[in-house]
């Protein structure tokens, strides 16, 4: 972590002390540094001073310029750029490109931040169109690389970093780059398998002003361009099996959406910890459990393909980093376990040859694990087109650690990775008499409190992480049942109609049924 061992020197501050920087005049900012443009990004690693620079060599300042300084401890070299003060500053650190050719260019860099600042962000600005910002993610030890994309049309840009912050408040930033190139995210979608059940029993959904609406009506508008849903196969109460699969993938098509089907081969919850087989192929020998994985994959598929509908990804096995269809299908045996993978790959392309087949693996953090697991797939010839990862940062590790786990899943099997469910708390009470999955504030984030901002933070910054993915290959996110609501009948055991919902306060709706700011993520580039 950050700890400041500098003697701060005198806040300069302008005459208009207090002015929001936003107020700064483009044409002042651009003036002020003119003398020195260039089309390329000077100083990016902050190494040209050494420690203790007021002002780093081709950069500016505007505001607080005190509480902003080169000192020891870089990313890759030796120094960085700090934002830090011991009273309350706002403060800009800027550079002015011109001669630049129009088009699309990227700005990388790797950032650190101990969060409480009212606003702490990379921006680029002046290009000729839009302001883009990425905010700086919570991460008070480990380095998060970041980027912000924009669409240059004026030859010209300016580069910020940008804090208005609190007492004591402080950011790292380091090995900016600025290059052509772009991002975005082509998934930003959520699962809401709980949906069919909560309006069977009176679930209500309202927009953020009151009106009551359609769930995935609300959340299309939103941005939501993907819904999730998992299919079981013989569930106790009969939702999440493929009669109401069929029916609620007409209700997404209908918006426009992608489709991610997710089979559990299961008859209930599919999860690192239990992965039983469906009752109906209890006693089934190996060889037949292949059969089964193959018929039933194809037979949900070949149905929802029957009524107009192509699957546009399915995932063969939940949380699979044990395995499926236990015991047969653990990770004890990989032949075995390879065999189960590749019938369900078999028969999503049989029906669709363009469907993209995904492995999804929980604890999102762990590099070890998830590279244990993947080598061992593709040693064993497991066939698969994208990769998935939950990621709770609650139980999965840091975001740090969850960006080395992801980057280098892209890379070391060259494949797009996604996170396939991840979500955060509005608020820690529950709604209704069952106790909530995340319910004191011990178990949340540092830096992601459980409010309303909180949640939306949270959604956003996991999002520009996957958007940092280097070659593109990050694909997007889901939120885990984001219509799951706190409604009587529609609890956690599809056995027993008295239990309750632990994941209430994790929902994008609230307690009154309305749509949550947090939705907000879904604009996402």
């Amino acid at each position: 972590m950050f700890h400041p061992r500098r003697t701060l020197r005198a806040l300069l501050l302008p005459l208009a002390a207090g002015l929001a920087l936003t107020a700064l005049p483009a044409t002042a900012a651009q003036a002020a540094t003119a003398a020195q443009a260039a089309a390329t990004l000077a100083n990016g690693g902050f190494e040209a001073d050494g420690s203790g620079a007021d002002t780093p060599a081709g950069w500016s300042e505007y505001g607080s310029t005190g509480a902003s300084f080169v000192e020891s401890g870089g990313h890759s070299g030796s120094y960085r750029l700090s934002h830090w003060a011991s009273s309350a500053y706002e403060v800009e650190t800027y550079q002015y490109l011109s001669g630049l050719a129009n088009g699309n260019y990227k700005l990388t860099a790797w950032v650190r931040s101990g969060g409480g600042q009212n606003a702490a962000y990379l921006a680029l600005k002046n290009c000729g169109g839009a302001e883009q910002r990425t905010d700086l993610p919570v991460s008070a030890s480990g380095w998060i690389r970041i980027v912000v994309p924009v669409k240059v049309t004026t030859k010209q840009c300016t580069i910020s970093v940008h804090s208005d912050a609190n007492a004591g408040n402080w950011i790292n930033v380091d090995d900016l780059s600025f290059a052509p190139g772009a991002s975005g995210l082509s998934v930003k979608g959520a699962d809401i398998s709980s949906l069919a059940k909560s309006e069977a029993k009176g679930g209500v959904y309202r927009t953020a002003s009151g009106r009551t609406g359609d769930a995935l009506a609300i959340l299309k508008s939103a941005g939501m361009n993907y819904a999730r849903l998992k299919v079981w196969v013989n569930p106790a109460d009969g939702y999440n099996d493929k009669t109401h699969v069929l029916a609620t993938a007409k209700r997404i098509k209908a918006q426009g959406m992608k489709l991610l089907v997710d089979f559990h081969y299961s008859d209930t919850w599919a999860d690192p910890g239990a992965q039983a087989k469906p009752a109906a192929w209890a006693g089934h020998s190996y060889d037949q459990l292949r059969t089964d994985v193959y018929q039933h994959t194809y037979d949900v598929l070949n149905a929802l393909k029957a009524q107009g509908i192509t699957a546009d990804m399915v995932q063969v096995g939940n949380e699979i980093n044990g395995g499926m269809l236990w015991d047969e299908g653990s990770t004890s045996d990989w032949t075995q376990l390879a065999g189960l993978l590749n019938s369900g790959y078999d028969a999503v392309k049989a029906v669709s040859p363009s469907t993209a087949v995904a492995l999804h693996l929980a604890k999102g953090g762990d590099l070890a694990g998830t590279r244990w697991w993947f080598d061992n797939a593709v040693s064993h010839g497991v066939r698969f087109d994208a990769i998935g990862l939950s990621y709770y940062g609650y139980w999965h590790g840091t975001l740090h650690d969850f960006q080395t786990t992801l980057d280098d899943a892209a890379a070391r099997y060259g494949k797009p990775v996604f996170v396939a469910e991840t979500a955060y708390p509005f608020r820690l009470d529950s709604k209704d008499a069952h106790e909530n999955i995340i319910d004191i504030a011990d178990e949340l984030v540092a830096g992601y409190p459980a409010s309303t901002a909180g949640q939306t933070r949270w959604m956003n910054d996991v999002a520009s992480i996957v958007e940092a993915v280097p070659n593109g290959r990050g694909l997007g996110l889901f939120y885990w049942e984001a219509t799951w609501t706190a409604v009587a009948g529609n609890g956690w055991d599809p056995a027993d109609p008295s239990s309750g919902n632990g994941w209430e306060n994790q929902a994008l709706f609230g307690y009154d049924d309305r749509a949550l700011p947090a939705m907000s993520w879904f604009g996402h580039r």
